[in-house]
């Protein structure tokens, strides 16, 4: 929660200094959004290749396990494309390029605001991914929320679903408490292949 708030914030002091031109003009706004997007792509290589982790978890790999991960990207495209019908605002393309954040919320945000700018004009393009920001912050929030209401519904992995991306970091200890300690593994192993999906499905579907 502390974590999404802080993202908010930063969002929101970056607007202000667009809006107040603090920002030399020599500066471009493509230049900014494609520097950090390097950026947050490195920490993300950094974050899974330091992970301790990461041997156990191949290690305990198997094929069912990824059955998993590909329920997540399924089930939130699917669920992506039927919001798309009743939305006039925006394409079936560009609601399922917000709905591959998975969670991901500050890489999903600035990828779309950078490759449909192009398209749809700068302002547009903004909106769209201020939209994915917001709606990769709430399944955040909704999974840190209402985990122990999942599981007790659907069962463990539930959350690990309903998480996303982040069930490796910010959601692992709300999935650990209420879903159990021998879901662990399986909810990191998610988290990484749902987190690696993100960079490929997202300008997938700016594209189109």
């Amino acid at each position: 929660m502390k974590g999404s708030l802080i993202i908010v914030g930063a969002f929101l002091v970056g607007c202000l200094t667009g809006r107040t031109g603090l920002l030399p003009d020599s500066i471009s706004e493509g230049d900014i959004s494609l520097w950090v997007l390097y950026a947050l792509m490195f920490q993300v290589g950094i974050g899974i290749g330091a992970d301790k982790r990461l041997k156990e978890i191949l290690r305990t790999l198997s094929p069912r396990m990824l059955l998993i991960p590909a329920a997540t990207i399924v089930g939130t495209l699917a669920a992506a494309g039927v919001v798309s019908f009743t939305l006039s605002r925006w394409s079936s393309a560009e609601v399922l390029a917000v709905g591959s954040g998975f969670g991901y919320y500050s890489l999903s945000s600035i990828l779309i605001t950078s490759l449909k700018e192009a398209s749809i004009g700068a302002q547009a393009a903004a909106e769209l991914g201020t939209i994915a920001l917001l709606a990769n912050i709430f399944r955040e929030i909704m999974t840190l929320l209402a985990a122990p209401l999942m599981v007790r519904g659907f069962g463990p992995l539930a959350p690990i679903c309903s998480g996303g991306a982040t069930s490796m970091d910010t959601t692992l200890p709300v999935i650990t408490r209420f879903s159990g300690r021998e879901w662990v593994f399986v909810s990191i192993a998610h988290g990484m292949i749902v987190d690696f999906s993100v960079p490929f499905l997202v300008p997938f579907f700016c594209s189109l």
